[in-house]
């Protein structure tokens, strides 16, 4: 805003010294009009936006969940309801509590194979390793002599 107001004011004040000089140069005139016009039309657009966002904080979009509790930013499940919240799915890593999407196949926090919708392959036995320990436990090497 203020940048426009220099604008125009170096306008005025171009206009004013070309009629005193009785040197008038369209060319310059307009370059500097289309320069205030662009700031113009940047403001708008910023303005358009902050309405909208006013907007939907105003009618509550992506605040509430369906069962009328308010989600708090970086929440993954209503803390009313437990659903989900979001477009992707998300679960947690049964190690570090880290939060994983569905599809992910292990922790990018810590390393441990995410839990599998199926429940895994049934024995269970590696399911809270990380690859590291998996890796460790095949080769035989371990930190204990």
């Amino acid at each position: 805003m203020r940048t426009r107001e220099e604008r125009i004011r170096d306008l005025g004040g171009l206009m004013l010294e070309m009629y005193r000089r009785d040197q008038f140069k369209q060319d310059l005139l307009i370059e500097q009009c289309l320069e205030v016009i662009s700031i113009e039309e940047r403001l708008r657009e910023i303005d358009e936006l902050l309405e909208v966002s006013a907007q939907q904080r105003r009618e509550g979009v992506g605040v509430r969940c369906t069962c009328g509790a308010p989600i708090q930013f970086g929440t993954h499940f209503c803390g009313n309801c437990g659903r989900p919240v979001g477009e992707e799915p998300v679960v947690s890593c049964p190690n570090c509590g880290h939060a994983l999407p569905a599809d992910a196949q292990f922790c990018a926090n810590c390393g441990t194979p995410a839990p599998s919708a199926s429940g895994g392959d049934g024995n269970g036995q590696d399911d809270a390793q990380t690859m590291y320990q998996q890796a460790e436990q095949r080769s035989g090497d371990s930190w204990e002599g």
